[in-house]
Order: C-alpha cells, then sequence, then structure tokens
C-alpha cells in the first residue's frame, strides 16, 4: 500500500500546513511509501522535507476553475485520475478544502482508495462543499481536524464525523533541538542589556495580531527601556509594521527578524512568547513555546483554551489596553513557575502519544 500526500502548495504561507502533515506521515508503519504531490509551488519552496514529490505546477484560476479553465476541467480531472492509477495509492491524504474540492470528485470512482481530508483553521463550508463530503462513500472517507474545537464545529456544521487530531510534537526530539539561552538570544541579535525579552512568532499577516500588539507594547514598555519584542517571520504586512516599530515610541524596542528557518530552536531566547491571534485552526507556536519551557500570553480564543485550560493567559484578541496591561502582569510574575503549570496541562508526552496513535488509525482506515 502507498500514499499519496496532495498539498495545495510550497511556501512560508503553508509552512504550518506540512509541518502537521509531515507529523502525521512520520506515525505511519517504516517502510510504507510517501509520495507528496504539489497543486502549486515546487518541493524546494516548502519548510519540511516532503520527500518524492510530483509538482504539478497548476494556477488557482485553473485549480478553481474560474473563467475559460472551467472548460478544462473534465480533461484535468483525467489527469489526476490516470496519476493515482498510475501510483496505486491505497490511501490519499488530502490538505484541507480547496484540495479536496479539487480531488474528491475524482477519488469518489475510485473504490480502492480510501480518503482522509484534514483541516486546519476555519472553513466556509458552502452548500456545494457539504454536498461533495456529505456525498463521498462514508465508509473511505474520514475528516479530521487539528484540534477539538475545529473538529466539533465542523462536525456541527456538516452533520458528518469528524476526529479530532491535535497536533503535537514528539518532546524529546524537540527540546533536545533547543538552543541555550545565550546563544539563542546572540542569534536573535540581542544582548546581555535586554533584561526583559517577549517573543512572538508567526507570518506577518492581518490575522495574526501583530499591528495591536505592538501598540500593546508601546504601553507596556513604556519606562522600561531595557525591554524587547522579537517578531520573528515574514509576509505582506511587514512594511507596516516596519513604520510602527519606526514611530518614538517603539524605536529601539522592538526587533522584526523575517523568517528564520531554525526559529523552533531559538524559544529559550524569550521570557514570554505572545499569541495575539485573531483566529486560529490550533496555533503550533503555543506547543512549541510550552516545550521550550517558556510560558505563553495568548489572545481569548477556544483553541488556546482547549490546551491550557485555566492555567493559561489569555487576553481579547485585538484589545490593546487588556493586552497591555497583561503583558506588565506577566512581568511581574516567576515566569518558570507559569511555564511548569502550562507544561502540565498540556501534558506534551501524553499528547504526543495520542496524536501517533489517532494518526495511525486515520491512515489505517481504523478511525
Amino acid at each position: 500500500m502507498s500514499i499519496i500526500n496532495v498539498m495545495w502548495a510550497g511556501g512560508l504561507p503553508f509552512a504550518s500546513v506540512h509541518k502537521v502533515h509531515h507529523q502525521i506521515l512520520s506515525r505511519i508503519e517504516p517502510g510504507m511509501p510517501v509520495k507528496t504531490w504539489l497543486l502549486q509551488g515546487s518541493a524546494s519552496d516548502c519548510q519540511v522535507d516532503v520527500g518524492p514529490a510530483h509538482e504539478w505546477n497548476l494556477t488557482s484560476a485553473r485549480l478553481k476553475g474560474r473563467h475559460i479553465w472551467r472548460l478544462f476541467r473534465p480533461w484535468m480531472r483525467s489527469r489526476f485520475r490516470e496519476a493515482l492509477l498510475d501510483s496505486d495509492a491505497r490511501v490519499v491524504l488530502l490538505d484541507g478544502l480547496g484540495v479536496a474540492r479539487t480531488l474528491l470528485p475524482v477519488l469518489k470512482d475510485m473504490p480502492q482508495i480510501r480518503v482522509v481530508v484534514i483541516f486546519h483553521g476555519a472553513t466556509r463550508l458552502h452548500i456545494a462543499s457539504r454536498e461533495l463530503l456529505r456525498g463521498f462513500p462514508a465508509s473511505r472517507l474520514s475528516l479530521a481536524a487539528v484540534s477539538e474545537t475545529l473538529a466539533t464545529s465542523l462536525q456541527d456544521e456538516l452533520g458528518l464525523p469528524v476526529v479530532a487530531l491535535r497536533s503535537a510534537f514528539d518532546p524529546v526530539a524537540f527540546q533536545a533541538s533547543l538552543k541555550p539561552r545565550e546563544e539563542a538570544r546572540a542569534r536573535l541579535g540581542l544582548s546581555s542589556a535586554d533584561r526583559r525579552v517577549f517573543g512572538a512568532v508567526g507570518r506577518l499577516v492581518g490575522k495574526k495580531g501583530f499591528a495591536s500588539l505592538l501598540d500593546a507594547f508601546a504601553r507596556a514598555a513604556s519606562g522600561h527601556g531595557d525591554w524587547r519584542l522579537v517578531i520573528v517571520g515574514e509576509g505582506p504586512r511587514r512594511d507596516a509594521l516596519q513604520a510602527r516599530i519606526a514611530q518614538p515610541d517603539l524605536v529601539g524596542k522592538v526587533l522584526l527578524t523575517g523568517h528564520l528557518e531554525d526559529v523552533a530552536t531559538l524559544y529559550k531566547a524569550f521570557d514570554w512568547v505572545l499569541i495575539p491571534s485573531l483566529d486560529e485552526g490550533l496555533g503550533l507556536i503555543l506547543q512549541e513555546a510550552i516545550l521550550a519551557g517558556i510560558p505563553v500570553l495568548a489572545s481569548e480564543l477556544a483553541v488556546f483554551r482547549e490546551q491550557l485550560g485555566d492555567t493559561g493567559w489569555y487576553a481579547p484578541a485585538n484589545d490593546e489596553v487588556a493586552w497591555s496591561e497583561a503583558i506588565t502582569r506577566a512581568s511581574q510574575v516567576p515566569a518558570d513557575a507559569v511555564a511548569l503549570a502550562q507544561y502540565q496541562t498540556l501534558s506534551p508526552e501524553q499528547a504526543w502519544l495520542s496524536f501517533s496513535q489517532t494518526a495511525r488509525d486515520l491512515i489505517s482506515g481504523r478511525q
């Protein structure tokens, strides 16, 4: 039996999605052949090793059947069908609804193949999408979401079973890769004079909430010349964020590092990790920070409370005043005690075992 792992695209915007699929596939039986299909982009743009890959080099217009490309949809589906038959695949893992809309019509009439669709975040389920999922043979289709919160929401909307596959990391491997505090701080360009360092990691896009975070940090750090905020990531909002950082109340206090491939090894540079997202499917940054022993202050989102419960530190999303006050409170408490409580609640060892078993069950068809 072989597996086809179908992804929408490579590149930084899809890094977390590739990471989750990589984790899932790492849990399957050794020796089982896996090939990744990238509908757009190239394997070299992916942030994890996707192994053998087929690059389809399709445009969004072609994939979505826009304009004249609607006429080519039957031809494109026949190409997918031929490639699936040639692959001798018995399981196909699909990245979200967009990929499902593209491949499910082809896979519906291929009874030898089971399908697993992984949902990574909030999804607009139009009538056609609901009918597509409901009309696929239930014995060959498994739906999974990367958090209990997302799984429950999708299940209510679809009226179909959705498995909660909360993504997790191997704690031993992750912790072994961490750089010591001083080395991590040097890598980020911090100095010994930076007494309090707050970190934030993610794509520089609106839904990550970094614009509001900068305003909140400016208020909280007023009068604290030795406080620093480090934002690690890249994206289309860089220029706007850079302009805000250049304002007098933030000059010299914020580092915008751009994308760093080794960011997962650098968490010990921070005293706290701030996650001001407006929306998240799961939030891998939260897990990475806690695995590194760093406490987290996050937006008041159900998916974060699902993971940290009452040990979490929360502030309303996009609320500059509330975030400023929460940052100030965080600076006044023993960070180690908060980190330990959050680690115990997240229970990374048990989470990894649960994730591994659920992933194997999905791939094998036992789920």
